[in-house]
């Protein structure tokens, strides 16, 4: 696809000649004679480069520059002058210009210069893209399910996430509480800065509070360096502290300060460092009883319940179980290219009756295995793991075979598919390979 160039400049014979030097480098090219036909041209069509004169018959080319970037904030600039000034440059630079050119002087620069901006430009366009495609999947309308509950659990988020309020998202594990986060994040005023996610049960109290707060250099052996923790990484922007029940009494405490006063101390410093972000915080306790049991700050408890979501889970909202699955076959079938067309009764039912501990992860990862085994592109009965055989086989086709004879017919599928291979196969079908090799040898699997 060419790259476009829009020239804006009322002297007639230095536009046609640079449009037709701009033309013969393969470039597509327009003209304005100022800068409302300038505008109205930017309305019209999206262009990769400007070219345009300072001094225009009815406006400034630096007042005009922030006009551009409003209608096409992806193109570059390049601002032209007869009479070049350092000032005017630096202040092109400042608003946002690719480069400031003095006409006749710079003549050798256009065309090197321009193809600069052209890949600039391009880059432009390609994070720009990247950046709707994050806002997409972090949106609210991403998530799914039409159940009362997880309606209002979005709508309160929603409501949040314009303020910078503290917020606090409840739930069993796997209810999609980092989404939710990102979703937050995502519809703030922090959105172009960081969102750094961090589970503080993953962590031992040393490096966790190493990972949230930085060191300096020499506070302990192998601190060579002084190194930033989270919170100053994601300065301007949000933290998301998931499992923040299994967090240290003493964090809590640095924790608590961060909340009051947006400083804290690295590891090995006197100096405090201040930060801005906001904090999201997840957890799956009860975090009332874990004050009673003295694991848990009341004074912190009060500051990040600010604004508490709870979210249900995915056994209170059975109704969105088809929805979710439809998604995420959709979703898991581009990454494993392989192509579903339908879904047994018995498949749908055995996901209806089962009791989901681990909520919507645990129903992804069925479905995740479900579509890596499924021969004939319809999830069946016997893609389930072993706990939803014996409801399999309660409706169905499957309704006369035994056990044992799902079982067997289940093993013999995963092995086709890892062509053999056993370490795999006992990883997918979730068992010990000495076990597998135990009902290979019980089921006479050649």
């Amino acid at each position: 696809m060419q790259a476009s160039v829009l020239i804006i400049d009322d002297e007639v014979k230095i536009r046609e000649l640079l449009a037709k030097i701009i033309q013969l480098e393969g470039f597509d090219v327009q003209t304005a004679v100022d800068a409302k036909s300038g505008l109205k041209k930017l309305q019209q069509q999206a262009f990769d480069v400007v070219l345009s004169d300072i001094k225009l018959p009815d406006a400034n080319g630096l007042d005009l520059l922030p006009e551009i970037k409003k209608l096409q904030p992806t193109a570059e600039v390049i601002l032209l002058t007869a009479y070049g000034t350092i000032p005017d440059s630096v202040t092109a630079i400042k608003l946002g210009a690719f480069d400031y050119l003095t006409k006749g002087d710079d003549n050798n620069r256009i065309i090197p210069l321009l193809y600069k901006a052209v890949d600039k430009a391009a880059l432009n366009n390609r994070l720009a893209r990247l950046e709707a495609q994050v806002q997409k999947k972090y949106s609210f309308e991403s998530i799914i399910g039409e159940s009362k509950l997880i309606k209002d659990a979005v709508n309160a988020a929603s409501k949040v996430a314009a303020t910078d309020a503290t917020v606090l998202l409840a739930g069993e594990t796997g209810t999609g509480k980092e989404v939710f986060a990102q979703a937050i994040h995502q519809n703030s005023g922090r959105s172009k800065a960081p969102f750094i996610a961090i589970n503080c049960a993953a962590f031992s109290k040393e490096l966790l509070e190493n990972e949230l707060f930085g060191h300096k250099a020499g506070a302990f052996t192998g601190a060579v360096k002084d190194s930033k923790g989270i919170f100053e990484e994601a300065n301007g922007g949000t933290v998301f502290l998931d499992e923040i029940g299994e967090m240290a009494l003493d964090l809590q405490a640095k924790l608590l300060r961060v909340l009051e006063t947006g400083s804290f101390l690295k590891v090995g410093d006197s100096k405090p460092t201040q930060v801005d972000v906001r904090i999201v915080a997840a957890t799956n306790r009860n975090l009332k009883a874990e004050i009673e049991a003295k694991n848990f700050r009341e004074d912190l408890y009060y500051r990040i319940s600010t604004f508490t979501i709870e979210l249900p889970a995915l056994n209170e909202r059975r109704s969105d179980i088809p929805l979710l699955t439809d998604f995420f076959i959709v979703q898991l079938s581009k990454k494993i290219n392989r192509r579903i067309t339908g879904v047994e009764a018995a498949y749908s039912e055995a996901l209806q009756k089962h009791h989901w501990k681990g909520n919507i992860r645990e129903l992804k990862n069925v479905l995740e295995r479900s579509v890596i085994l499924s021969d004939d592109g319809v999830l069946s009965a016997a893609t389930l793991p072993a706990d939803f055989l014996g409801q399999a086989l309660q409706s169905g086709s499957a309704a006369t075979d035994t056990l044992a004879t799902v079982e067997k017919a289940h093993i013999q599928r995963v092995l086709k598919y890892t062509e053999g291979n056993k370490a795999e196969a006992a990883k997918i079908l979730d068992i010990g390979l000495t076990t597998l090799y135990r009902k290979i040898d019980e089921y006479k699997i050649g």
